[in-house]
C-alpha cells in the first residue's frame, strides 16, 4: 500500500472508534482505487460500520468523510454514492509524490537487498532440435521472472539444465551417420542447431516408413514399431554411450557442440543468459546414491525384478519409479541429485523451476521425495508451471518437422517490423544502421510483451502479425509512446527548458492526477509481479500508463503551456512516465527506441 492508503486506513479506524465506539484493526478496513466515472482519488466501502453507526451508509460514509477532511491534510474533498465514501487527495499531495518519484535515479527497484536467494531454473532445451515457440515462452518468462526478482532485491542464480543425452538423442546420431555422408553445419551453411534438428525429423521420417513396410508385410503393429531397425540400432548406440564406448562419446560430443553453439547464437538474440549451465550427461546419475540411501532406511521399496520404487499412494498418488532394473536412473533421480548439489551448494531460499504445465505431476513427485528423503529444502522448492504456445492452426510436433523455430519466428519478426515501419515512414531520415537497430528492437519488443502479457498460467495463443500492431496492447505501442516521450525531451531541450521539481501549489488536472497515481503504483506492482511470478502484471501495467499518458498528450499541451509552473510540472511528469515505462517494460527484457 502506498503511503497515503495507510493514513487513510489508520484515520478510518480512529474515526470508528471516535464516533461510534468501535475498535478495529486496519484489514478491516476495504480501500479501493475510485472507479473512473466517480471523482475521487480512494474509495472506503462504508457498509460494514453501519452496524456500529446504527445509521442509513449516505449517513455513517457523511460522518467518516467529515472526520477524514478535518483530520488528514492531503484530503481535499469527498463525495458520498450510496455506500461509498470517494476521497479526493489533494494536488499537493501527488505534487509531492512526483518530485520523490524524480529524486530516484532506479525508480521501481528495491532500495535495499533483501537477505532471500533464488535459484531459477529455464529453458531446458534437448540438444537433437533448435528452439522453438515454446522454448520462447519459456525462456522469456524465466529471465522476466529472474529480473522482477532481482527488482525486488534479491539474489538470483539464473541457470539452464542441457537435456543432451538419452534416446532422443541418439536419434539424430542414427540419422547422420545414416544419412549425412559427412555433412557438417559449417558446410551446407547452416546453425548447428538446426543442422542437428533436420536429422532428427529425417530419422522419424524413416522409422514410420519401416514400421509400415513391417506391419504391411504382416508383422503386428506393436511389434513392427519395437522392432523397427533403425529404433534398434539408436537403442544399441544409447547402450554404447552408457558404456562409454570412445567412438559414439567423440560423435555425441561434436554433434552437441553444433547444436550448443546454436543455442549460444538464439540466446544472444533473445536476450537471456545464465550464471550457470548444467548438463544432463553429468548430472543423471547423482540422485542414484540418494535414492540407495532412501531403500536402505526403509524409505523407498525394491521390486524383486531389482528395481527401487517411492509409494506415494499414501499421499493420494501412485508408486513412482526410481531406478530400473538395470540400476541405471530416470529423469526423477536425476533431478533429485541435481536438487540436492543446489541447496548445498549455493544455500538458496527457493529453487523455482520454470516449466510447462505438462509436468505439474513430476514436480509435485519431486518434491513429495526429496521430503520422504528427509531433506527440509523439499518444501522451498516451486513450480512455475505455465501454459502451452499454440498456433492458429494448432499445436507443433518437432518429430513431424511442424514447429516455429525461434530464429525463423524472430526473423519473421524483424522483417514484419522493418515493413511496417516503413509504410508508416516512422524511421525516415535514418541510417540504414540505425534502422535496423530499431526493426530489432521493436521486433524483440512485440515477441516478447506478447508472450509476456499473458498469465503464465494460462495458454495463449501467438498471432505474430497481431503483436507487431503499433497500437492496441502491444509492445511497439508501448516502444512508440517512449519514443514519444523522449522527443518531447528533446524538443524541451532544444528551447532551454529542462524539468524542475514542480511547485506544490500547482493545479492538477484529473488527468495529470491520473498518470502520477500510475507511476506512484509501479513499486507496488513490481511487488506482487515478484510474489506472484508473474510478468504479466509488469506488461499490463506499462500498456496502461503508455495508454493513458497518450490520452494526456493528445488533450493537453506541455511545451507550448503557456503558465510556466503547469508546463515545467507536464514535462517533468512526461519524463517520470517515461521512466516508469522504460523500467517496468526493462524487467520483461524489453528494449525501449530513443526515436521512432
Amino acid at each position: 500500500m502506498t503511503t497515503i492508503e495507510n493514513v487513510l486506513a489508520a484515520r478510518v479506524v480512529q474515526a470508528v472508534k471516535e464516533c461510534y465506539g468501535a475498535t478495529l484493526a486496519e484489514k478491516d478496513v476495504q480501500l479501493q482505487e475510485t472507479r473512473k466515472e466517480f471523482t475521487g482519488d480512494w474509495t472506503v466501502v462504508v457498509f460494514p460500520f453501519t452496524r456500529y453507526s446504527g445509521k442509513s451508509p449516505e449517513a455513517t460514509a457523511q460522518e467518516l468523510g467529515d472526520y477524514l477532511q478535518q483530520h488528514i491534510a492531503e484530503v481535499e474533498a469527498y463525495n458520498v454514492i450510496k455506500g461509498f465514501l470517494n476521497i479526493v487527495i489533494s494536488s499537493t499531495y501527488w505534487i509531492d509524490v512526483l518530485n520523490v518519484v524524480a529524486r530516484d535515479t532506479r525508480y521501481g527497484y528495491a532500495r535495499e537487498r533483501s537477505g532471500r536467494r533464488y535459484m531459477i531454473e529455464y529453458s531446458s532445451p534437448n540438444t537433437n532440435k533448435p528452439l522453438h515457440l515454446g522454448h520462447i515462452r519459456n525462456n522469456l518468462l524465466g529471465w522476466s521472472v529472474s529480473e522482477i526478482q532481482r527488482a525486488n532485491g534479491h539474489d538470483v542464480i539464473m541457470v539452464n539444465l542441457v537435456n543432451d543425452r538419452g534416446i532422443h538423442i541418439c536419434k539424430s546420431m542414427i540419422a547422420w551417420q545414416k544419412f549425412a555422408d559427412g555433412a557438417t553445419p559449417e558446410r551446407v551453411g547452416k546453425k548447428g542447431d538446426h543442422f542437428v534438428g533436420d536429422y532428427y525429423v529425417r530419422f522419424d521420417k524413416e522409422y514410420k516408413a519401416q514400421v509400415d513396410d513391417r506391419i504391411n508385410r504382416g508383422i503386428p503393429e506393436e511389434e513392427a514399431r519395437e522392432q523397427a531397425p533403425i529404433l534398434l540400432e539408436a537403442r544399441e548406440m544409447l547402450r554404447r554411450w552408457e558404456a562409454g564406448d570412445p567412438e559414439t562419446i567423440a560423435l555425441w560430443r561434436r554433434m552437441n557442440d553444433w547444436v550448443l553453439a546454436g543455442f549460444e547464437e538464439t540466446y544472444r538474440l533473445m536476450g537471456v543468459s545464465f550464471d550457470k549451465i548444467y548438463f544432463e550427461s553429468e548430472t543423471y546419475k547423482k540422485g542414484r546414491d540418494l535414492v540407495l540411501k532412501g531403500l536402505a532406511d526403509g524409505v523407498l521399496y525394491r521390486k524383486e525384478s531389482g528395481s527401487v520404487w517411492a509409494d506415494l499412494t499414501g499421499d493420494g498418488l501412485d508408486h513412482k519409479l526410481l531406478l530400473r532394473d538395470d540400476g541405471t536412473s530416470v529423469y526423477m533421480t536425476q533431478d533429485i541429485g541435481t536438487a540436492y548439489d543446489r541447496f548445498n551448494e549455493f544455500d538458496i531460499d527457493e529453487e523455482i523451476y520454470v516449466v510447462g504445465n505438462e509436468q505439474n505431476y513430476h514436480f509435485q513427485v519431486l518434491s513429495l521425495i526429496c521430503k520422504k528423503l528427509g531433506f527440509a529444502w523439499a518444501e522451498r522448492i516451486r513450480h512455475l508451471s505455465y501454459g502451452m504456445v499454440e498456433l492458429p492452426q494448432g499445436r507443433m510436433k518437432s518429430r513431424e518437422g511442424t514447429v516455429v523455430d525461434a530464429d525463423d519466428l524472430i526473423a519473421e519478426m524483424i522483417n514484419t517490423a522493418r515493413a511496417t515501419s516503413r509504410e508508416l515512414g516512422k524511421l525516415d531520415g535514418y541510417s540504414e544502421e540505425e534502422a535496423e537497430e530499431v526493426y530489432r528492437k521493436v521486433a524483440l519488443g512485440a515477441l516478447k510483451y506478447f508472450i509476456l502479457k499473458v498469465d503464465p498460467k494460462k495458454t495463449m495463443m501467438f498471432n505474430p502479425s497481431e503483436s507487431i500492431d503499433f497500437n492496441g496492447n502491444t509492445g511497439p505501442f508501448i516502444q512508440y509512446t517512449y519514443a514519444r516521450i523522449r522527443s518531447v525531451e528533446r524538443k524541451a531541450g532544444e528551447i532551454g527548458c529542462t524539468a524542475r521539481p514542480a511547485d506544490p501549489l500547482t493545479p492538477l488536472t484529473g488527468k495529470e492526477r491520473e498518470i502520477v497515481k500510475l507511476i506512484a503504483r509501479l513499486p507496488a506492482v513490481v511487488a506482487e509481479a515478484g510474489a506472484n511470478y508473474s510478468p504479466a502484471l509488469l506488461a499490463n501495467y506499462a500498456y496502461d500508463l503508455a495508454k493513458e499518458f497518450n490520452q494526456f498528450y493528445h488533450d493537453y499541451p506541455i511545451l507550448k503551456e503557456e503558465a510556466e509552473a503547469i508546463r515545467n510540472t507536464r514535462l517533468l511528469l512526461a519524463t517520470q512516465c517515461g521512466v516508469a515505462i522504460r523500467n517496468a517494460a526493462g524487467m520483461l527484457g524489453i528494449e525501449m527506441p530513443e526515436r521512432m
